[in-house]
């Protein structure tokens, strides 16, 4: 897989050409670049919104390449955020039992975190990514120029998984964030940069290790234990079901340890990228999503707790340990 930075489509003409690739982008995307998918064969348009991520939706793409008449030389290319690369991803996969494929993210979130690693899949009722596979593109092309368009709550989406990097592996990214807010980056396309590829450089070196998820890979999912039932239930974005996520992670580590200053500071850097540090929920609903996540057993489920900024372990937590600390975070009120 290569990593492209800042350049066009027509600097990856090596591996794909416009008469044999398909693009795969979602409505609002396809409104904004309408010129720069002319030259290619076809575009298969799908809703926006992640309620789209579904086995209907999968089976109506896998239509539309047949009609297109699609074969095992087509080259598919997901233009578009987490919800489009992952599809593109999972329909590569299985489509003629497997096509070649690569990803242009058009969000932050999907630059930092959701188009890499090559997990694909879609969600099963309120269950995310349920069903899945695991194979990466050929390649991730990145062009800070796509971030232009994106709305302020969508910033913030994408800063909710830099910010888990930060937490997991980076004491210096952390205290850089600490220092600036959204403005600064959107205003500096160096800083954007340099911080997108420390994200990237993160996630690629868990993912080169440990690619199944059979050991320290399984670190990327703090904040995501609790923040998918987060984002399920209170249908919130992602990064914002994550930063949640996170305080919650904070919470139980408390009692490993972690300094209760940590959360504070977490909490507190949250709010500054404009990110939720309480939410209006039903906390019984939550836990019945939660005890079907795919790394629980009988007991408990398996979380990544804190020691410290920069550095995580696993352990797994009894429900009723995650149950209090979510009530930390939830009420009743208005948001």
């Amino acid at each position: 897989m290569r990593y492209l930075h800042n350049t066009h489509f027509a600097g990856i003409d090596e591996v794909l050409t416009p008469a044999n690739t398909i693009i795969m982008t979602d409505n609002n995307v396809a409104q904004l670049h309408t010129d720069l998918f002319k030259p290619f064969k076809a575009v298969i348009t799908i809703p926006a919104g992640e309620e789209h991520k579904n086995h209907t939706t999968i089976l109506s793409i896998i239509q539309q390449l047949m009609e297109h008449k699609a074969h095992r030389k087509t080259f598919l290319l997901g233009v578009g955020g987490g919800m489009v690369t992952d599809i593109t991803g999972f329909v590569a996969a299985i489509y003629m039992r497997g096509l070649r494929f690569g990803f242009v993210p058009t969000t932050l979130l999907g630059m930092v975190d959701a188009a890499i690693g090559g997990k694909n899949g879609i969600n099963i009722g309120l269950q995310k990514n349920m069903v899945g596979t695991i194979q990466q593109p050929e390649f991730i092309l990145f062009d800070n120029e796509l971030l232009s368009t994106l709305s302020d709550e969508e910033w913030s989406n994408g800063f909710a998984e830099v910010i888990k990097s930060a937490c997991l592996f980076d004491a210096a990214l952390f205290n850089e964030l600490t220092e600036n807010n959204i403005a600064y980056y959107q205003q500096n396309m160096a800083a954007l940069s340099a911080m997108v590829a420390k994200s990237v450089d993160w996630k690629n070196k868990i993912v080169l290790a440990d690619e199944r998820e059979n050991g320290m890979r399984k670190l990327l999912n703090f904040g995501h234990t609790s923040g998918h039932a987060f984002e399920t239930v209170c249908k919130i974005p992602h990064g914002q079901a994550v930063a949640l996520g996170m305080l919650v992670a904070c919470k139980i580590s408390e009692q490993f340890g972690l300094e209760a200053t940590v959360t504070e500071q977490l909490h507190t850097l949250l709010q500054q990228y404009n990110l939720p540090v309480s939410i209006q929920a039903d906390t019984n609903t939550l836990m019945d999503v939660l005890m079907m996540d795919k790394k629980r057993d009988n007991y408990g489920v398996d979380f990544i707790v804190l020691k410290s900024i920069g550095s995580a372990e696993i352990k797994n937590i009894e429900f009723d340990t995650v149950k209090k600390a979510i009530e930390e975070f939830t009420h009743a009120g208005d948001h």
